[in-house]
């Protein structure tokens, strides 16, 4: 219930406070102490006062304070309040609009976008940035061919929503003459560009009965070369998905993730990748942009960063996720905002293809 929000728990000054402490923690990473805190707030109040309002808001297990130092740090709850409540997002000017569309060149095949963007995440962001391979199950199918080989072997070329193009050899339960092939690729294109592969494997098993009660021997031939060609291994990932990823290093830079073991333990992760595809295909099922603060992504591995996420897609449909990787103290305000124009671009450029 909203009476019992983090936000209604405390007076506007405490948020206030809470706010500003914040802001400078994500500014210089060292806990705030009361003077810097009341000269930040732009507030005539006595040094007792604000140590007071901080009290409360530890209470409240929104900051806390490190044994080497009087001065104060937010906790995870005490970011989430801020990142939902209290914080105003910073609006891109066109000058990084222009920069995002040109390092995202149309020209470039689908790979070559996914490693543009996080590449451009990292520079921009100077954090980890990573984008989330198109799953083959859920890309959208644009056309599809048939070419003749030698006998009983056929190419089939699949070209999807998002420019991949991918060739299988098939055979066939008989010889195919290069006119009938068309006329097979027109019908299955016409009956099944647009859906996603697993929706035509599902389809084509079903329909296969169907097709069998019916007299259209093209309609019964096409089911059966469809059959061939999507309803076997077409893709390579076994849907485990996959991501490319930059900037790595970038997280040496912060102190509070420096540490050997830390760093270890993170780099692990991106090598062996399952924590973070399991984030990216949470978010995947979410809309718009995600958020993991800390011990919120459910990994001890990401319990000191922040994971920062936005869908992007081709033709109204979502195909990917990509976002950046960083400290819990990440700016905020700066970086959702290139993450969400980042994708939009992105899922422009697969679609311009």
């Amino acid at each position: 219930m909203a009476a019992d929000s983090p936000e209604n728990a405390i007076s506007e000054r405490a948020q206030h406070f809470l706010k500003v402490l914040i802001e400078r923690y994500i500014q210089d990473g060292h806990p705030v102490g009361s003077r810097t805190l009341a000269k930040d707030a732009g507030l005539d109040l006595s040094p007792a006062t604000i140590r007071n309002v901080m009290a409360d808001l530890e209470d409240l297990g929104l900051v806390t304070s490190p044994h080497t130092s009087a001065g104060r740090i937010p906790t995870v709850p005490g970011y989430r309040l801020f990142v939902d409540s209290l914080l105003s997002l910073k609006p891109l000017d066109n000058a990084m609009l222009r920069q995002v569309q040109q390092r995202l060149d149309i020209r470039d095949a689908p790979s070559g976008l996914l490693d543009s963007a996080s590449r451009l995440l990292s520079s921009l962001t100077h954090l980890a940035g990573v984008v989330m391979v198109p799953k083959h199950n859920q890309v959208r199918i644009r056309q599809i061919e048939f070419v003749p080989l030698s006998e009983e072997r056929v190419l089939t070329v699949i070209v999807t929503s998002t420019g991949e193009v991918y060739n299988r050899i098939i055979r066939t339960s008989r010889v195919f003459s290069r006119s009938e092939l068309e006329q097979l690729s027109n019908y299955i294109t016409s009956h099944y560009a647009g859906s996603d592969l697993a929706g035509i494997r599902r389809r084509v098993l079903r329909e296969m009965q169907e097709t069998k009660r019916n007299l259209d021997a093209l309609m019964v031939q096409a089911m059966e070369v469809a059959r061939a060609a999507f309803v076997g291994d077409l893709d390579d990932d076994d849907g485990k998905g996959d991501f490319v990823v930059a900037g790595q290093t970038n997280l040496m830079d912060f102190d509070e993730l420096a540490q050997m073991d830390s760093l270890r333990s993170l780099f692990d992760a991106f090598t062996e990748k399952q924590e973070i595809l399991h984030l990216l295909d949470r978010s995947l099922e979410a809309d718009g942009v995600q958020i993991f603060i800390g011990e919120e992504s459910g990994y001890s591995t990401l319990k000191d960063c922040s994971v920062i996420t936005a869908p992007y897609g081709v033709n109204s449909q979502v195909v990917g996720v990509l976002g950046v990787i960083g400290p819990t103290r990440i700016a905020y305000d700066r970086v959702i905002p290139i993450v969400e124009l980042t994708a939009k671009v992105l899922g422009s450029a697969l679609a311009s293809r």
